[in-house]
């Protein structure tokens, strides 16, 4: 059993990761960051929630860079092969649940 208080979670760098689960393979992850992310594809799907604050989640489709603003409690799903990259707009606070082990 664990409680969470998401919103008073800090890290010491930016993308600094409390895990919270391990489950068959899948990782559920409570990060903290002010920073941007960098270009990544992961090798399996990913589940991206915002905790706290905003994220503008930049990714590639067909040759394009789109952008989603995604506000406290949205979600953005990346599927297997997505490139992406986070930027925080300030503080962020994000559950993430993707393969273990990946970027």
């Amino acid at each position: 059993m664990k409680h969470i208080r998401s919103s008073a979670f800090t890290a010491e760098k930016a993308w600094g990761s409390l895990p919270i689960a391990s489950m068959q393979g899948i990782s559920v992850k409570l990060h903290w960051t002010d920073q941007p992310y960098k270009w990544h594809v992961n090798d399996g799907d990913e589940v991206f929630a915002v905790l706290d604050g905003a994220v503008a989640m930049h990714y590639r489709s067909a040759g394009q860079e789109h952008i989603a603003l995604l506000n406290t409690g949205d979600v953005f799903y990346a599927e297997r092969g997505t490139e992406h990259v986070a930027h925080p707009q300030g503080e962020a606070r994000i559950l993430v649940i993707e393969k273990e082990g990946s970027v």
